[in-house]
């Protein structure tokens, strides 16, 4: 079995590659929630959607969010009475919402809410947040303090962060079974998704960042900025923003002490001696998951 943290799209595809070269249920995803919300009463957790919308294959690919075949009809009825319309949901996507957060109202974990929207459309990947605790990313800006979905929706990631808080992390419990499959498992996973904003709120949860470090000889990850840039989203900018040096080798620096291995895109090849120099094994292939075939690639080379 092998344990992947994971945090929006990047993780989903890698996830979704993985689950073609090992039987499905051999893998559980440890999944991000700093970056949900509680939004018109209902808790939203974009990075657990996306993932279980994408293994499901229910996801809207034109988007990059959200079901296929939405409609907008609500949000669009709201964004006319004067209404917080800024962040989207879908007819089909407040579905999802409103059952979580009728679940909850009921006493329903996170964790119970996943697995059973995941049986329902028929996921075999195991979906753990990583906490049912409330946590929540947050940025210091020009503008003052943003919360995740207002930096990232409302503001289009276009401010400058001086600072990232993960709130609540520090106190927070991680969820039923997450620190043991991570103890358990042959391998954990790093996907190739941001990793401050991404991976970060899930090593942040008293642990987690633990049992890495024990077992960083079996920890793989896969960088997600490729040529000095990120495929998708913030992530080459985050790094510039804080002090980090904007290329593979910065990731491989952040993760410092836990990793054991590390996959670059051969357009990084050139880098592969300042990373091993490092201490740490490194895999060059392609990362980019766009063709079926290139992420199925990278998914057995995770794996060899």
């Amino acid at each position: 079995m092998i344990s992947v943290l994971s945090g929006g799209v990047g993780a989903a595809r890698l996830l979704s590659a993985l689950s073609r070269v090992l039987e499905p249920s051999e893998i559980t995803a440890i999944v991000n929630v700093g970056d949900d919300l509680v939004l018109h009463g209902l808790t939203i957790c974009p990075d657990l959607d996306t993932i279980s919308y994408t293994l499901a294959g229910l996801n809207n690919d034109e988007a990059g969010w959200g079901l296929r075949g939405e409609s907008w009809r609500v949000m669009d009825e709201l964004s006319e009475l004067g209404g917080a319309a800024w962040f989207r949901l879908g007819d089909r996507d407040l579905a999802t919402h409103l059952y979580r957060s009728q679940r909850i109202s009921e006493g329903a974990t996170k964790s119970d809410v996943t697995r059973e929207l995941c049986q329902r459309w028929g996921v075999q990947v195991r979906l753990l947040p990583v906490t049912n605790d409330t946590v929540a990313t947050e940025f210091d800006t020009p503008l003052g303090r943003l919360s995740f979905q207002q930096y990232f929706v409302e503001h289009h990631h276009d401010v400058v962060v001086s600072g990232i808080e993960v709130v609540g992390a520090d106190t927070a419990h991680a969820a039923p079974d997450v620190l043991e499959t991570l103890r358990e498992c042959s391998r954990i996973v790093i996907a190739p998704s941001n990793p401050l904003i991404s991976i970060d709120p899930i090593l942040q949860v008293p642990g987690v960042r633990e049992v890495l470090a024990r077992r960083r000889d079996d920890v793989v990850a896969v960088s997600p900025i490729i040529s000095g840039a990120a495929l998708k989203g913030p992530a080459d900018r985050l790094l510039a923003e804080l002090g980090h040096d904007v290329s593979c080798v910065g990731v491989a620096d952040y993760y410092e002490g836990l990793i054991g291995t590390f996959i670059i895109d051969q357009a990084d090849a050139d880098l592969r001696d300042v990373i091993s120099a490092r201490g740490v094994k490194v895999e060059v292939t392609t990362t980019v998951m766009a063709d079926p075939d290139d992420a199925l690639r990278l998914a057995r080379v995770v794996l060899a």
